[in-house]
């Protein structure tokens, strides 16, 4: 669903990344941040009625809703704290049509919402959308609305366009909290992996270096600590900030690294492959954790540009949002 909608709706939710872009990059003063208009009252009409458990709400709002320009309002007040800059905040989200009313998809149904950061850099990349969220209550209703796009005919350089109509997406604030400053690398003890393991030792520069044994892969999930964290554990629904190196068993050649871009990734363990959500949850932060991932928990089914076959993974887990 996160992928479908990540196509679907606005840039808000391609924070993520693989879960979610890293939120440690330094940004300018937000004084010099310009907010542009909210042109709220192109959302007058919208109103939100409260779904069951696991169900997104009911959104009526008159149709064709007219959205000239990037709109938002909120349309629902909650009962919670406000929104701190600096805090993460944990969204669901439904997202509609706002020609016809036709809805596009919503996360209610996931096991957790998604995380952003309402941090300087978000403010520099979203101004509008910082400045409605930041003193926004918990449990509150905003409505966020983007205008359709024309066709775009087709040419050498790029493949043609389809029309795309305006989009009306309803975000819920689910909760909001501090943020722990990531550790910059793993801190904990030591820890001695059992023989017939992949092996890991730092380069110079402090990047895992993954060697593959000669025998074969396991054929189960292997998560071992090579560095033991002192920090909290890491649930099944958490995003977690991570660096890590991925290879492919057969060849141990690198086909991620988070160390290779030169920034740590911030992503949900709801959101990305089985091995990494089993092999993960439960570990420590401050901890460095070897993976060796069959493919059945990996990409059973690659598509392009997914590593095939059993993986292996080095993860320093270096915080929790």
């Amino acid at each position: 669903m996160r992928r479908i909608l990540a196509i679907l709706l606005p840039a808000l939710l391609l924070l993520t990344g693989c879960g979610a872009a890293s939120s440690t990059d330094t940004a300018s003063s937000s004084s010099t941040v310009s907010v542009p208009p909210a042109h709220a009252e192109a959302l007058d009409s919208v109103k939100v009625t409260k779904g069951a458990d696991g169900k997104a709400p009911t959104v009526d709002f008159a149709k064709p809703l007219k959205i000239a320009s990037e709109s938002i309002k909120v349309v629902s007040e909650g009962d919670g704290a406000k929104v701190a800059d600096g805090q993460a905040m944990i969204l669901r989200l439904a997202a509609f049509n706002a020609d016809d009313g036709t809805a596009l998809g919503d996360t209610y149904a996931e096991a957790s919402g998604q995380s952003y950061v309402v941090d300087a850099k978000f403010q520099q990349q979203y101004p509008l959308i910082y400045a409605t969220f930041v003193g926004a209550k918990v449990g509150s209703d905003i409505a966020y609305g983007v205008p359709g796009t024309p066709a775009v005919a087709g040419s050498t350089a790029a493949p043609a366009q389809p029309a795309a109509p305006a989009q009306l997406v309803v975000y819920h604030i689910e909760s909001a909290k501090d943020v722990a400053k990531p550790l910059a690398k793993p801190e904990g003890d030591t820890v001695t992996p059992p023989d017939g393991l992949p092996t890991v030792k730092d380069d110079d520069k402090g990047v895992p270096q993954i060697t593959i044994p000669a025998t074969p892969a396991s054929t189960t999930l292997v998560s071992q600590d090579l560095i033991k964290g002192k920090g909290p554990a890491v649930k099944a629904t958490d995003t977690i900030v991570a660096n890590y190196v991925g290879v492919t068993y057969k060849d141990g050649k690198t086909f991620d690294s988070s160390f290779d871009r030169g920034k740590t990734a911030t992503f949900s363990l709801s959101g990305v492959i089985q091995g990494w959500t089993q092999g993960l949850t439960g570990k420590t932060v401050g901890s460095r954790v070897l993976l060796v991932i069959p493919k059945t928990l990996g990409y059973p089914t690659p598509t392009a540009g997914q590593p095939d076959g059993d993986l292996v993974f080095v993860v320093d887990i270096l915080g929790i949002q």
